[in-house]
């Protein structure tokens, strides 16, 4: 699973960052999601939150690509 996030799109809501702040940060100045894992993408036991992340994302700017 590899996850993506759109930065223009996002308008800085936190509820990925709420639902797992181990995989989601947002830039303090802006409020823009920052992905926390790039390279080896989420830990399988998580994989389950980080797609409910991406379904609470009210701009869509969340991907998931597997």
């Amino acid at each position: 699973m590899k996850v993506s996030a759109d930065q223009a799109a996002c308008v800085g809501a936190g509820l990925c960052v709420l639902r797992l702040p181990e995989m989601f940060d947002q830039r303090e100045d802006t409020g823009v999601v920052v992905l926390r894992q790039t390279e080896s993408g989420p830990e399988p036991e998580v994989e389950a939150a980080v797609l409910e992340a991406v379904e609470l994302c009210p701009a869509r700017a969340l991907r998931v690509d597997r």
